[in-house]
């Protein structure tokens, strides 16, 4: 028996993504969206000295899975640098796409039901593409 795409854990996710608000002097932002079913996720992000997220805000208008991931993503992001960031987006769109072991990424392993859905993926790694990109461009931001 396969486990059920939408389950009680990705709808408390949905429910409580941290971060709702966005940033009123990011020093990037990035807006994704998907072109299947219309979620949207926007990021900022403000980066310390060492060009690491020290402060998030978000937008997340999204289906469960997209609120989901974007409330995994708020709840491990501060700290990570653009380059981890980037891992965590390439290992996550590679593992959706069946390329490549479930990222090292807290909670992302939940998302396992939908797998064969490539529908969903979109959606899933949103939050993921959109802080990388913010992420990114702040720091070349930092470096001009």
């Amino acid at each position: 028996m396969t486990a059920p795409l939408y389950n009680t854990e990705i709808l408390r996710l949905a429910a409580t993504i941290p971060y709702q608000e966005r940033l009123a002097e990011p020093t990037a932002s990035s807006e994704k969206r998907s072109p299947v079913c219309g979620s949207r996720v926007t990021v900022d992000v403000v980066t310390d000295a060492e060009g690491r997220v020290s402060e998030v805000g978000m937008l997340v208008r999204a289906c469960a899975l997209g609120q989901a991931s974007s409330s995994l993503l708020a709840s491990h992001v501060i700290g990570r640098s653009p380059a981890e960031l980037a891992t965590a987006r390439d290992a996550l769109t590679a593992w959706l796409a069946g390329a490549g072991p479930v990222p090292d990424w807290p909670g992302l392993d939940i998302f396992t039901p939908a797998l064969p859905h490539s529908a969903r993926h979109a959606s899933i790694r949103l939050a993921f593409e959109a802080a990388a990109e913010a992420a990114a461009a702040a720091s070349l931001q930092r470096a001009a």
